[in-house]
């Protein structure tokens, strides 16, 4: 069977509503040969009479009931998606797909989401928890709008990738343990720790800092989850090297937190694709850029 043309079955549910040719022709504004027209192809692709005639009225006949009962759905959702798409191409709503490390959204990402239910409520971000480079596979097939990476990065065709922001690492320590007022590779190495999972950036970037001072310690335990750390490291549990970004909660009394000597820094970028923007998109970079750091 060859497609059903939408505006035909629009022509089925005006005569089903209005009970006559005519009616429905001065609803639709079309001439009444072309309502007769859209009737007869209906039939003749269905083989059966869709209208029955009684009493000077049209009524559908059983089979027409089934078809207008369809056709009625069918027309709402056509006409939602064509609100929703026009509802995107404004910028008024839409879906953007957005990947990032638990450490990005567990600070920075609540804060670009408050900006985007103040001026954008309509936007639906939808997240995932990747790492950089899983980021920028699916930003390169297309499954990502948006990506939240560690820098640097290699060039890579067809996405954008910007520096964003540049935050202190900085030594998490249980409270009561006695801590210098800078912590070096060679004093933290010998505390039990609780470090990045290995796979991330993060890990080989804290790995270097304790390479600087000579240092290889193994970690206590390894894990990827930055509020987890955090309680592990409020428990007594071990010492860990976490950004510190200018937005973070405020200090847990049970973690003392101190600098790092040599200093270390965690630098993130946004990609995104190379190509034009649609408009959700760039509300979702607008409100992350609201919170860049040089």
């Amino acid at each position: 069977m060859r497609e059903i043309s939408l505006d035909r079955l629009r022509t089925l549910v005006a005569i089903a509503d209005c009970g006559s040719f005519a009616d429905a022709a001065r609803a639709l504004h079309l001439a009444p040969p072309t309502i007769s027209l859209h009737i007869a192809d209906l039939e003749e692709r269905f083989g059966a009479p869709l209208l029955s005639r009684k009493r000077g009225q049209v009524r559908p006949s059983a089979v027409g009931e089934t078809l207008v009962k369809y056709a009625r759905r069918l027309l709402a959702e056509a006409e939602q998606a064509l609100q929703d798409v026009k509802r995107q191409v404004e910028g008024k709503g839409g879906r953007v797909r957005l990947g990032a490390s638990t450490g990005a959204i567990a600070n920075l990402l609540p804060r670009a989401l408050e900006l985007l239910a103040l001026h954008h409520p309509g936007i639906d971000l939808q997240i995932a928890v990747l790492t950089s480079q899983e980021t920028l596979a699916r930003l390169k097939s297309g499954a990502l709008d948006v990506g939240l990476v560690a820098l640097p990065q290699q060039a890579t065709d067809g996405l954008t990738i910007k520096r964003w922001r540049r935050d202190p690492v900085m030594a998490f320590m249980p409270a009561g343990w006695k801590c210098p007022a800078r912590v070096t590779p060679q004093w933290l190495a010998v505390r039990p720790l609780i470090l990045n999972d290995s796979s991330t950036r993060f890990s080989r970037l804290t790995a270097e800092w304790f390479a600087s001072g000579g240092q290889h310690p193994v970690p206590r335990i390894q894990l990827n989850f930055t509020d987890a750390i955090r309680s592990l490291v409020a428990a007594g549990y071990g010492a860990a090297l976490l950004p510190q970004e200018a937005v973070a909660p405020v200090q847990d009394p049970r973690i003392a937190m101190r600098p790092l000597r040599p200093a270390l820094w965690r630098e993130l970028g946004i990609a995104h694709s190379a190509e034009d923007i649609d408009r959700p998109t760039q509300h979702v970079l607008d409100a992350l850029w609201s919170l860049r750091l040089r």
